[in-house]
Parts: structure tokens; C-alpha cells; sequence
């Protein structure tokens, strides 16, 4: 029993100290990221000076205000410190693509993984008809969440999966790509309200992702799957990515440029979706 005890307690540390580097990667990473961005942010300052007019993001796809059914509603939350808007990285491509085939129907959004609160009173807001947050137990049963994330972001995004079960709200799909579990975060147990999970992994480096989720009830969530992708005999060309994140999380970085994986989380996504209006536009194929 002691040995039971102690085993349990060595990997509680284990963990700890993992978290505890993997933020301190992090945080080096941003530091490095914030003297970069310095110029450019103090440029952007002199322009705004000499500049007038509104500016503002793209609107998200969603249904029309007068509609009494809420949309669907995909969540995506981004890795480390990397902004919701930062189209360098495939998590805000892949919202861009939705946003652009989804006219109506759809509402798509990607958030900085510490914007976690924020994420979910957007998602009770759409769901509310009448947009104040508060649900009734129709318009629970009825939400049509998809959330997905990259390395903290993934983290996120079943915590988030979390909190709409205590708000006993369905969620249809989760998706982490290399999730680094944050501090008192666990993103290896997948709970019982969501549907369906996919969990896309590297096992190199400092940075490695989450190797195997389960379900917390597997009579109500499908697994379905743990990808495995090593990138040592194949890498991936990022030549769009900050070299620190080349140089220092090399096989953390690749998965998150793969287009490969990012190709099958879109096609999860879009196998919940509804059925696409013809827009006259070419489709994406999506292999």
C-alpha cells in the first residue's frame, strides 16, 4: 500500500515539474516573441497617429438574428501565447475556411487559451434566444458545440468541455492537437457530455503532446482516436513560424503546421456541420 502511495505521489510531482518547465518554455518563448513584436507594435502606434477609422475582426458566421434556432457553434482556442488572429497558424486558417463556406448557420471563433471564460459566455449568449446567457433547458438540450484546440489550447478545450457539463450543455465534438496540460488541468479525461473526442499527438521533444484520452463514461462518449504522428524521419517545413519555435519546439511546432492533421481535424468539424448552400465558389477538398 506505502508502494501504491508513493508511486502515485512520484508521478504527481512528475507532472508538476512538467507543467511547471512547459511554462517556463513558454513564457521564453514570449519574451523572445515580445522584443520581436516591439518594433512592430510601435510602428503600428506612429500609423495610428497620423491615421483615422474604424477597424475591427471579421464576423464570425452565424444564423440571422430573427431565427429561433441557435447556430452551431465551433470554438477554437490557440496554443501558448499566440493570438486569436495570428493567421500564421493553422488553427485561425482553419476558422477562416469555416467562416467563408458557413455563411448562415455557423458561428466560428477562436479565442487565446487564458480567454477560456470568455469562450463559454459567447457560447451561452448564442444559445440564449434572446441573447442575455440565460438558458432554459430546451435551449441546452438543443446546443450544437464543437471546440477545438492546439497544445494549451487543447488543454482548454476540454476544460471548457468541463464547464458546459456543471451547465448541463452537450457538446458534439472535441478535438486537441499536442495537448500540454495546464496547472491543475487534466486533458486526458474526456467528460460525459461530450459526444465525440479526437486527440492528434507528437511524443518528441520538451513540448509533447497528450499520448491517449479516454472517456469519463464510455457508454456516452466515442473515442475516436489517438493519432500518432513523428515527424523525425518526415519533417515539416514551418518556414512561416518564429525561428524560436523552429529551434526549441521543433516537433511541437511541426504538428501544429502539418496540414496533414489539420486536414482531418477539418474534416471532423465539417462532418457536424450542416449541409452547405451552393455559394458558386470552389470547395476546398479536404483529404
Amino acid at each position: 500500500m506505502v508502494g501504491i502511495v508513493a508511486v502515485h505521489k512520484a508521478e504527481s510531482v512528475r507532472n508538476h515539474v512538467r507543467a511547471k518547465i512547459t511554462f517556463f518554455i513558454m513564457l521564453l518563448k514570449n519574451a523572445v516573441w515580445s522584443m520581436v513584436g516591439f518594433i512592430q507594435a510601435f510602428s503600428l502606434l506612429c500609423l495610428s497617429l497620423f491615421s483615422s477609422g474604424q477597424s475591427g475582426s471579421a464576423r464570425p458566421a452565424t444564423s440571422s438574428d430573427n431565427s429561433t434556432i441557435s447556430p452551431v457553434i465551433v470554438i477554437g482556442f490557440m496554443g501558448g501565447f499566440v493570438k486569436h488572429d495570428n493567421a500564421v497558424h493553422s488553427g485561425v486558417q482553419l476558422a477562416a475556411r469555416l467562416r467563408q463556406d458557413y455563411a448562415s448557420g455557423v458561428y466560428v471563433e477562436v479565442f487565446e487559451n487564458r480567454r477560456r471564460e470568455k469562450a463559454r459566455q459567447e457560447i451561452l449568449r448564442l444559445l440564449s434566444k434572446n441573447h442575455d446567457g440565460t438558458l432554459t433547458a430546451e435551449e441546452k438540450q438543443n446546443a450544437r458545440v464543437i471546440i477545438y484546440g492546439m497544445s494549451w489550447g487543447a488543454s482548454e478545450t476540454v476544460t471548457l468541455a468541463r464547464e458546459l457539463e456543471r451547465d448541463s450543455i452537450p457538446v458534439l465534438l472535441t478535438v486537441q492537437v499536442d495537448s500540454i496540460s495546464k496547472i491543475r488541468q487534466n486533458d486526458a479525461v474526456i467528460p460525459a457530455n461530450v459526444a465525440e473526442a479526437a486527440n492528434f499527438y507528437q511524443p518528441s521533444g520538451m513540448l509533447h503532446g497528450q499520448p491517449q484520452i479516454r472517456a469519463a463514461d464510455g457508454s456516452r462518449t466515442r473515442i475516436l482516436g489517438n493519432y500518432r504522428f513523428d515527424y523525425k524521419s518526415k519533417p515539416i517545413l514551418c518556414d512561416k513560424y518564429p525561428w524560436y519555435d523552429r529551434v526549441f519546439t521543433k516537433s511541437h511546432t511541426e504538428i501544429e503546421c502539418d496540414p496533414t492533421v489539420w486536414n482531418q481535424v477539418e474534416s471532423l468539424i465539417r462532418a457536424k456541420l450542416p449541409a452547405q448552400k451552393p455559394t458558386g465558389l470552389p470547395q476546398r477538398s479536404i483529404q
